[in-house]
Parts: C-alpha cells; sequence; structure tokens
C-alpha cells in the first residue's frame, strides 16, 4: 500500500509474472490491478478492487492499514480484473455497498452474482460526501465497455478512470518516473483495448477537460501526478491524422514474398516514407497493433495458401478488422502458384476498415521485373495518396 495524497491510498496488487491477458493480449512487463482506498473521516470508500487471483494482497493491505469498515465499494467496471474481488470484500465488510451505475450493476449481477440488496446506483454527475472529501462520478461509457465511469475526488483533485488511460505495467514506483517506458506500455494498451472506441474516447475526453485534474489514477500501471503527458497522448492516438508511415505485416514461405517485400521497403524508403514491417511468423501482436495506431497506409503481404491468405496473415487481418485503425489506404502483395481468391478473401476479412483499395501486386511465382516495376507503381501512388492528405510526419 502506498499514499497518493492525505488519506488516499493504493491498495491493490502488482501481477509481476501475467504474461497473457483475456488468453489473448501479450504481456511483456506484466501488469497491475489498482485499487484505491478513500478516507473521509467519516465514510471509507474503496475504489475497485483487484484480480480474483491477487484477492489476498488486496485483503492484506486494507488488513495493514487497520481498515475495520468500508462504507462503499465503487465499481468503475464489471470486468472481473476490477471487479472479481468485489465478493470477498463483501464478505470480511457486510456493511459495505456496492455504488455503481445502473449498467454495470447488471454485468456485476449477472458476472458476479452479488446479491442485489447490496447495491447502491448513482446517475452521471451524483456526489457522495465521505466526511472531508467528496466523490463525483462520472460516466465514461465505451473506455472500452458500456457501463465503464470514473470517479473525481473533489477536494484532492484526483481522477480514478478506471481502464481510461491505464497501462499494462508491472511497477513498485507509485507515479511515473519513465516517461518513455510509460508511453510505450500505455500506446500498446491503447492499441490492444481502446482503439476500436477511439470516437467514444474523444467524446469522453472532451466530457473531463473541465475537471480541474491535478493527477490520473488509473486502473492499471503507474499513477500520472503530471496529467498533460498521458491525455496530449491520447490526443495524438485518437486524431483522425495518421502519420507518414506504411505498416507491413507479411508472411513468406519460400521467399517470393520476402524478395518483394525487401524491395517494396526500399522503394518506400526512397520517397521518404516510414515503413513497419512485421514479419508474422514471429510477431508480438501487441507491436503490431501499436504500429495500426499512426500508419496511414496498411500493405499486407501474403503467399496463396490452398487458394487463400496464410492464415498468420488471415489472423492478423481479423486483428486489424476488429481494432478499427485510422489507417487511410490499403492494398496487397503476395504471390501463388497455379491460382486461388487470396486478394478477395482478404478484402472479405477487412470490412471495418474505412480505407481506400489500392491496385494489389500479385506475382505468379517468383517475382519477376513487372513485378518489381508494378510494385514501384504502387509505392508511388502511396506517395501521392499521403501528399493528398498533407501527411508529412
Amino acid at each position: 500500500m502506498r499514499q497518493l495524497k492525505p488519506k488516499v491510498y493504493m491498495v491493490g496488487a502488482i501481477d509481476w509474472d501475467r504474461r497473457l491477458f483475456d488468453q489473448l493480449i501479450p504481456l511483456p512487463d506484466g501488469t497491475s490491478y489498482n485499487a484505491y482506498l478513500i478516507d473521509g473521516g467519516e465514510k471509507i470508500a474503496l475504489l475497485d478492487t483487484v484480480d480474483p487471483t491477487k484477492a489476498m494482497v488486496l485483503m492484506d493491505n486494507l488488513i495493514k492499514l487497520g481498515i475495520n469498515k468500508v462504507d462503499y465499494v465503487v465499481s468503475h467496471h464489471a470486468e472481473q480484473d476490477h471487479s472479481g474481488a468485489i465478493p470477498e470484500i463483501l464478505m470480511f465488510y457486510p456493511d459495505a455497498k456496492v455504488v455503481t451505475n445502473p449498467k454495470c450493476k447488471g454485468m456485476l449481477i449477472d458476472l458476479l452474482h452479488i446479491e442485489e440488496d447490496r447495491f447502491i446506483t448513482i446517475e452521471d454527475g451524483h456526489r457522495i460526501s465521505l466526511g472531508g472529501k467528496t466523490l463525483q462520478f462520472v460516466y465514461i461509457p465505451w473506455v472500452h465497455w458500456p457501463e465503464t465511469m470514473g470517479t473525481y475526488l473533489v477536494e484532492d483533485r484526483i481522477f480514478f478512470p478506471c481502464d481510461f488511460f491505464g497501462s499494462h505495467l508491472a511497477t513498485n514506483s507509485l507515479f511515473v518516473d519513465d516517461e518513455a517506458t510509460v508511453y510505450e506500455a500505455a500506446k500498446r494498451y491503447y492499441a490492444e483495448i481502446m482503439m476500436p472506441f477511439r470516437t467514444n474516447i474523444a467524446k469522453n475526453l472532451e466530457k473531463i477537460k473541465d475537471l480541474d485534474i491535478d493527477m490520473i489514477a488509473p486502473s492499471h500501471g503507474p499513477v500520472y501526478d503530471k496529467p498533460g503527458f498521458i491525455v496530449n497522448a491520447y490526443k495524438g492516438w485518437i486524431s483522425d491524422q495518421p502519420k507518414n508511415e506504411v505498416l507491413l505485416p507479411y508472411i513468406s514461405m519460400h521467399h517470393s514474398v520476402a524478395k518483394m517485400v525487401e524491395y517494396f521497403v526500399d522503394a518506400l524508403t526512397e520517397r521518404g516514407i516510414k515503413v513497419r514491417q512485421f514479419d508474422l511468423a514471429v510477431t508480438d501482436i501487441g507491436k503490431l497493433a501499436m504500429a495500426l495506431v499512426d500508419a496511414a497506409t496498411i500493405v499486407i503481404g501474403s503467399p496463396t495458401v490452398l487458394t487463400g491468405p496464410h492464415p498468420n496473415v488471415a489472423y492478423a487481418c481479423v486483428l486489424a478488422n476488429a481494432l478499427r485503425p485510422k489507417a487511410k489506404f490499403a492494398s496487397i502483395i503476395g504471390s501463388y502458384a497455379w491460382g486461388g481468391r487470396m486478394v478477395e478473401q482478404i478484402k472479405e476479412l477487412i470490412p471495418n476498415l474505412k480505407v481506400q483499395l489500392l491496385e494489389p501486386v500479385i506475382a505468379k511465382g517468383l517475382p519477376r521485373d513487372d513485378d518489381f516495376t508494378a510494385l514501384d507503381r504502387l509505392a508511388d501512388e502511396i506517395l501521392a495518396k499521403h501528399k493528398e492528405l498533407k501527411i508529412t510526419e
């Protein structure tokens, strides 16, 4: 347990060794489940809990603080890495009430079977006094679930936004002390989890801009004692304007696609376009997701496997389709031996990408001079498209 401000404590848990989240998302640096205790003098509130695997860490922290009662357990978000230990807390503190919004209440009943009489439901903007401290509740839906809300601690000017602004980063530093490391972790978190909801995030950034925030205390990763650092980062990530970058995920079985990729990267480089190249046989999908945040163009490279794209390529397409990046253009380069529907199937896998599809370059077998000439034309077209959008960065 650590103190953010007088009578405001971090009581959650660090998960140093977790390496996969939702059985999908790589966690190269572990994570944390941040719960916060606020002692207002008259009442005590616990903001969120922890993943069920770390419930005893939370309980030990509360015991070490000498917390004999908890009046309110504020649940910002029903996902179990934050709500999973609520049943244990309610057993240990039988008079505690779960404070949340009506939508989250319903989800907590479904997910954790909490009895209905243990809830107090609040509306957007509602306040609860703890005596010397006041909780103001702020609805911030769809970051990244529909029921998400935050809490603003009025007197201390701390905003607790749950997953909003989070980072999967295990660290015993309470506050951000290495901005480069935290920026990378927070961007990975945004890319993998928040990016599909960037329109909603923009609305919620607008909603909280008038709060006098001195500190942002998210549910994962360190606390931002300089909140402008993460707010400004989010403003850039959610912007509709991409960067002068091409994302090039590919796979090559017999070197044909690899030769095309190598030539194409050189062609783009000569034209002043930054390339982020990923071999899908070995790629960390978190790194791929991060590259999706800024790229103006996505070019997918694939051999033809049984008339369609390589399965790793298909997976990358499904991922991009789910994350809905702000890319403006897309194309396909690849190779085939006798035929197939690889190009058509890739197009069918990315309907959520609001992109203009540029003419694919597909070689029969090893690429020939005509194929390299076509790759030059594609590079020229990408450069022209970027210039039309005035993408210079």
